[in-house]
C-alpha cells in the first residue's frame, strides 16, 4: 500500500511539473480537445442505444408480445442513460440547439399526450385515432406537427416513445401500464396498426436526429472544426461554462425540478410515464461532473478522459476551485436523498427536493465564478 501511495505521489508531482511547463494556451487547447472527444463519444452512445431501441421496437411491432413490450421499455430506459448526460452540451447554440438544432424533436417536454393517443376519459384522442385528418404517419408529418400547436404539443422524441410504451401514469405506486395488446390487431384500444406505425416512425426519427448531432462532432464534422479551430479559446470556454451553469440552475434545478415541485403536478416531471425522472436528474448531474472533471465513461465501460477544467481551476484559483468541489459534493448528497418515484416526492417530500434544488443553484454560481477566473467569455 505504501509503495502504491508513493508511486501515485511521484506520478502526481511529475504531472504537476509538466503542467507548469505548459502555457495557458496549451492547457486550454488540451481541455477543449478532450471536451470535444467526450461530446462525440457521448453522442455515439446515445445513438447506439437509440438504435437498439429502434430495432427492438421494429421487432415488437412485427410481433407484439408482453415480453417484446418489456424489452422495448428496458431499451428506452437504457437509452436515457447516455442521452441524459449529453444535456451538459446544450444552451450555447451548438448543433443540438442552434436555430436548426433538433433538440425539440429529440427531448421536448412536458408532453400533452392527448395529441398522440387515447387517454383516460377520451378513447378517441390523438393523431393515432384520427386517420381521416392524418391518413399517413410519416417522419415529416410528425416533425412538422411537433410543437406547432402549443409548447406541449409534442409528437416526437424520447417522451413520445415513452408514452407509447408505458401509457399514462395513473398509479401512485408505479409507472404507466399500457397493455401490449394495444398493438395487436383486434386487441385493446382502436387503431392498433396505426399505433405500431407511429411507434416505428418516431423511433426512426429519433435515431436520425441523434445521428445528425453526432456527425457534427465527428473529427471532420463542421461544428467540431468551428469549435476547436475557428473559435477563440475564451469564447469556447464560455460556451462550456454557459452550458454547465444553465443546466445546473435554469434547467435542472428550475424547469425540471422546481416547476414540478411548485405545481405538484407530475405532468411537469421529465419522464412522467415511466417514473424515470429520478434517473434523468442523476444523469443530467453526471453530465455536469463529466464536463468539469474531464471524464466520460462510455456504455461499454471504456473511458474518454484528458485534461480537465478542474485541474486548470485548481492551478488558477485554488479557493474558487475548492468551492466548486464542495458544491458538487453537496449537490450529490442532496440529490441522493430525494425519495423515488419523483412524482410522489414532489407531493410528499418537498423537504428533500428543495434542498437539492438549492444545492444545484449554488453549484451553478460556483461554476460561473471559476469560468470567469479561467478567462471564459460569456
Amino acid at each position: 500500500m505504501k509503495k502504491t501511495v508513493l508511486f501515485l505521489l511521484l506520478i502526481s508531482l511529475g504531472f504537476g511539473a509538466c503542467k507548469k511547463e505548459e502555457n495557458i494556451t496549451d492547457q486550454r487547447r488540451l481541455i477543449l480537445e478532450n471536451y470535444a472527444a467526450m461530446v462525440l463519444a457521448n453522442y455515439e452512445d446515445a445513438y447506439s442505444t437509440a438504435q437498439t431501441l429502434r430495432n427492438n421496437i421494429d421487432a415488437f411491432v412485427a410481433n407484439p408480445t408482453a415480453q417484446g413490450l418489456e424489452t422495448c421499455k428496458q431499451s428506452w430506459l437504457a437509452a436515457r442513460i447516455p442521452y441524459g448526460q449529453t444535456e451538459a452540451y446544450r444552451f450555447y447554440g451548438g448543433p443540438i440547439d442552434d436555430a436548426d438544432g433538433p433538440e425539440g424533436l429529440i427531448n421536448a417536454w412536458p408532453i400533452d399526450e392527448n395529441f398522440i393517443d387515447y387517454v383516460s376519459g377520451n378513447s378517441g384522442a390523438g393523431l393515432i385515432n384520427n386517420p381521416a385528418q392524418y391518413p399517413d404517419i410519416t417522419k415529416q408529418v410528425l416533425a412538422d406537427l411537433n410543437e406547432s400547436i402549443s409548447e406541449a404539443s409534442i409528437f416526437t422524441g424520447y417522451h413520445a416513445i415513452e408514452f407509447l410504451l408505458w401509457g399514462q401514469d395513473l398509479s401512485t405506486t408505479g409507472p404507466g401500464a399500457r397493455p401490449y395488446t394495444d398493438y395487436v390487431v383486434g386487441g385493446t384500444a382502436d387503431n392498433q396498426a396505426r399505433r405500431g406505425q407511429y411507434l416505428k416512425v418516431v423511433a426512426e426519427l429519433l435515431l436520425e436526429n441523434l445521428g445528425s448531432v453526432r456527425d457534427e462532432w465527428e473529427s471532420g464534422g463542421a461544428y467540431r472544426i468551428q469549435f476547436l479551430k475557428n473559435t477563440t479559446q475564451e469564447v469556447a470556454l464560455g460556451y462550456i461554462f454557459t452550458a454547465l451553469g444553465e443546466l445546473s440552475k435554469g434547467e435542472l434545478a428550475g424547469e425540471r425540478m422546481f416547476v414540478a415541485l411548485d405545481t405538484h403536478d407530475q405532468e411537469n416531471e421529465h419522464s412522467c410515464f415511466s417514473d424515470n425522472t429520478h434517473i434523468d436528474i442523476l444523469m443530467n448531474f453526471k453530465g455536469l461532473i463529466n464536463v468539469y472533471y474531464g471524464n466520460y465513461e462510455r456504455t461499454d465501460g471504456s473511458l474518454v478522459q484528458g485534461r480537465s477544467l478542474a485541474e486548470l481551476a485548481a492551478n488558477t484559483d485554488a479557493a474558487k476551485a475548492t468551492a466548486v468541489v464542495n458544491a458538487f459534493a453537496d449537490a450529490q448528497v442532496k440529490l441522493s436523498q430525494i425519495p423515488t418515484p419523483f412524482d410522489q416526492a414532489i407531493l410528499n417530500n418537498s423537504d428533500k427536493v428543495l434542498p437539492a434544488i438549492t444545492s444545484l443553484r449554488t453549484l451553478s454560481d460556483r461554476l460561473t465564478d471559476v469560468g470567469f477566473a479561467l478567462g471564459a467569455e460569456f
